[in-house]
């Protein structure tokens, strides 16, 4: 009798129906693959990733209700042997750098082919970093190598004083809140939020949001307040 072929077992989160529908269409008919469990947000999957333990978690990039890089840190934290595949239709550089420093292993554009689609996934299961074709071997893609590779060391000093309101806009930014959400999370205008940013790239002296979210995960300053956020998005 031919040995079983292990399968890949896959666990898709996309909150359009249509596109989670073909998705799992298309997975199905793999022969090495196979779709363990859909879900159309990242809530209560704790349960679901224990008992189903998937090889591979495809995240839509834009969930509209949820944050998709908290669950990607809280996914990374909590099963770590699980590899993230993130899709979105243009992901920012920006975004790139954050999920990958999150532990993201593989991106995907949303209007890539069945092939390239498929080749990702067997990818990223073998163990293979799969970024957007169009930045693989770019000099962005160079920059976010050196970033996974570079010493963990705070980029500024910890001693720089911060007001409580500076901080908790920090630790948002490095959850991947935009300001209109912070703003909303904060019960503030989106004008102050941006003041409150401003202040915070002049203190710190950066330049860019990546790079005040780089230092909260560097920071100890951070650190504790950042777990215990990412421990309840998962039930």
């Amino acid at each position: 009798m031919a040995k079983s072929l292990k399968k890949i077992r896959i666990l898709l989160i996309e909150d359009n129906r249509l596109l989670r529908d073909g998705i799992e269409a298309i997975l199905k008919k793999q022969t090495d693959m196979t779709v363990v469990a859909t879900f159309s947000n990242g809530e209560n999957i704790r349960l679901t990733m224990k008992n189903l333990k998937p090889n591979i978690v495809i995240l839509d990039l834009g969930l509209r209700n949820r944050n998709s890089l908290q669950i990607v840190k809280s996914l990374t934290k909590n099963f770590p042997k699980t590899k993230i595949i993130v899709m979105d239709l243009i992901p920012l550089q920006t975004d790139i750098y954050e999920y990958v420093q999150a532990g993201v292993s593989g991106f995907m554009l949303k209007d890539i082919n069945v092939k390239e689609f498929l080749n990702t996934i067997r990818g990223v299961y073998e163990g293979v970093k799969v970024l957007p074709p169009n930045l693989t071997g770019s000099l962005f893609s160079q920059i976010v190598e050196h970033a996974l590779n570079e010493s963990k060391t705070p980029l500024v000093d910890d001693s720089v004083k911060m007001t409580k309101r500076e901080k908790q806009v920090v630790e948002l930014i490095a959850d991947g809140f935009t300001n209109k959400e912070i703003a909303q999370q904060l019960h503030l205008s989106t004008y102050t939020v941006k003041s409150h940013v401003h202040n915070i790239l002049e203190k710190l002296a950066l330049n860019t949001r990546v790079q005040i979210a780089k230092h909260a995960h560097f920071s100890n300053a951070y650190k504790s307040t950042s777990d215990s956020n990412n421990e309840t998005l998962i039930n």
